[in-house]
């Protein structure tokens, strides 16, 4: 029987031309690809005609989904674990996997990263001066623990990078607004939306500058957002 294997694999964020080369030999010598949302990622697959099966792991999978991703490498199967879009394990389920099969397995299963498009490596890389060092929080809490990790970004000596949701990100602007002014500190934004695709766009300047062009059209509103905050 043949070593089991666990492949992390990245996907686009956006753009299906950015996908690697390496990741779709991957998929295709796959025995089954382990998916965020199975729909999704036949998108992808499908744009490749690539036929391999897919299998549903998310975040709100229970034991009953991981015994059966264990019996698949206990079995040998080269597994590939996706997200919707970019890596796992960076603000996308996939940790939790890799560390029960590393904690199952040990030595005995190879896990490999087949690295590529991540949001944050992104918007970090069009950023400029400022963003060697910086602190990662993901996405903040919607509530409960919201305010702590504010007064971390309000801590840190670096700058920082968050992720937010169209639903919130007029919000987080008012609440940095208001932590800028209490701290007097004085931080300047760069804010990317919809990186890789059709309406990508970039805004800079100071938090009031940039919340106002971001409500300027309604459009603008519209996707997910990287904020990076320059220290």
């Amino acid at each position: 029987m043949s070593q089991p294997v666990l492949n992390i694999v990245a996907t686009p964020i956006g753009n299906l031309e950015d996908i690697t080369l390496r990741a779709l030999r991957i998929f295709k010598e796959a025995d089954v690809i382990l998916c965020e949302d199975t729909r999704e990622t036949r998108k992808l697959l499908d744009h490749y005609q690539i036929k391999t099966a897919t299998l549903s792991y998310h975040q709100h999978s229970g034991i009953l989904k991981e015994e059966k991703i264990f019996s698949l490498l206990e079995s040998g199967k080269n597994v590939a674990l996706v997200t919707d879009a970019g890596t796992p394990g960076i603000s996308d389920p996939g940790s939790k996997l890799v560390s029960l099969v590393r904690e199952k397995f040990g030595p005995t299963l190879i896990i490999a990263a087949i690295p590529g498009v991540s949001a944050l490596t992104s918007a970090v890389s069009l950023a400029g001066i400022g963003f060697d060092r910086f602190l990662f929080l993901g996405f903040l809490p919607h509530k409960k623990g919201r305010q702590t990790m504010l007064q971390e970004i309000v801590a840190s000596r670096n700058s920082v990078v968050v992720y937010e949701s169209k639903h919130r990100i007029l919000k987080l602007l008012d609440e940095l607004a208001e932590h800028e002014s209490v701290s007097g500190q004085s931080w300047s934004l760069i804010v990317a939306r919809e990186l890789t695709k059709i309406h990508e766009s970039l805004y800079s300047g100071t938090i009031n500058e940039v919340r106002q062009e971001l409500i300027s059209q309604p459009t603008n509103l519209k996707g997910e957002f990287v904020v990076l905050i320059k220290k």
